[in-house]
This record gives C-alpha cells, sequence and structure tokens, in this order.
C-alpha cells in the first residue's frame, strides 16, 4: 500500500459567482466512463509535471493544476485561489489521491465546457444541488457533499471566500456506509445523507 506522503496529488476548485439569492457554484457532470463515472463534480485533477515547481509545497502545486484543470474542463481563466481543505482517500480505496480544494471567483468568461471530460455543466446555489441528490436525481461523493454542505452557511460568495485560506484536514475513515473526520461523520446509508459534525472538546 502506498505511503500517505507517497500518494499522488490533485487540486480541485470550486468556483463561486454571485448570485441574487446569494451564490452559485459551478458543478459538471462527469461522462458514463472513467473516474467519478457519471457523477457531479467540481472541476479539477491530479497534479501533472508541468505543474511543478521547484521549492514550491504540495498546495501550489495542486493549486496551480487546479487553475490548469478548470481551463481545461470548462473554459475558465481562474486566480487568487483560497484552500480550504486537503483530503486524505480512506486506506482501503482502490485508487488513492490525496485533493487539495480550493475556492475561486467566476471570471467573466462564459463557460465552454470540455466534450471530452464534461457530460453537463450547471450553475446552481450549494443548498439545491443537495437536494437534487436528496431526491437521487444527482449522484454526489462524500469530498463534494460535505464541501456543498459547509457552503450553504455563507450568505454570499464574499464570506465563504473571507472564511478561507486554510486547509482543514478530512482523512477519510470508512464504517460500513458511515465516512468519518476528525470534524464529523457522513451517514449515507439511505437518502437524504446526513452529516454530523463532531463538537470540540471544551476548553478547561
Amino acid at each position: 500500500m502506498t505511503a500517505d506522503h507517497e500518494l499522488p496529488v490533485a487540486g480541485t476548485v470550486v468556483v463561486l459567482r454571485p448570485a441574487p439569492e446569494g451564490f452559485e457554484v459551478l458543478l459538471m457532470r462527469r461522462p458514463e466512463r472513467g473516474s467519478f463515472a457519471g457523477a457531479w463534480v467540481f472541476p479539477g485533477g491530479k497534479v501533472e509535471p508541468g505543474d511543478h515547481m521547484q521549492g514550491a509545497d504540495e498546495a501550489d502545486d495542486a493549486r496551480r493544476a487546479g487553475v490548469r484543470e478548470v481551463a481545461e474542463e470548462v473554459g475558465l481563466d481562474v486566480d487568487d485561489l483560497v484552500v480550504v481543505s486537503r483530503w486524505e482517500p480512506p486506506a482501503e480505496a482502490p485508487v488513492r489521491i490525496r485533493t487539495w480544494f480550493f475556492l475561486a471567483l467566476a471570471p467573466s468568461q462564459e463557460v465552454r465546457a470540455s466534450s471530452q471530460e464534461v457530460a453537463e455543466a450547471v450553475w446552481i446555489a450549494p443548498a439545491d444541488a443537495l437536494a437534487r441528490h436528496a431526491a437521487g436525481e444527482w449522484r454526489l461523493f462524500p469530498p463534494t457533499w460535505v464541501t456543498l454542505h459547509g457552503l450553504c452557511g455563507f450568505a454570499d460568495a464574499e464570506s465563504a471566500l473571507a472564511a478561507g485560506g486554510q486547509a482543514r484536514a478530512f482523512r477519510t475513515v470508512i464504517d460500513g456506509t458511515v465516512f468519518s473526520w476528525e470534524s464529523g461523520r457522513l451517514e449515507t446509508a439511505e437518502l437524504p445523507w446526513v452529516f454530523s459534525p463532531v463538537s470540540p472538546p471544551a476548553s478547561g
């Protein structure tokens, strides 16, 4: 089994844009083949050799990969990415990739989805995306679901971006249909999924 420090690394970008009711995120449905087949995900992908820079840390490599992937997959040129989380895959996962999640404000460009990598792309409020999943209309993976769930707590894109800047670590442990992290647990046995946060220990 690959040691955690030797895992491949990826960068995922949650692109936000202001909307009358607050803000929307860009989600895209993967084709019915390959990684995350048929699932709704944020743009992103693995760090490639061209994303590495001498002396840069892993998060910076993942940030460059995220910028490149957003351009390739949906035709948007994003910058000023704000890190929000780092996802460590469970030990039993057949493919293990450590993924950094970033937030970015949408540029004034139209989405141009890659026909090879994207079956469909939509702007949608986080709560509406979760509702479609709860109704069985959309397939989401736990990191996407938890990220959307967290974004529901913000009134606008600016406040979501302002709250970022430090990567929350999500080291995934799976027990049956329950996904657990230090910050909480996600029960996926039936729809709708339920996230239960873990309260921090009381200070003495």
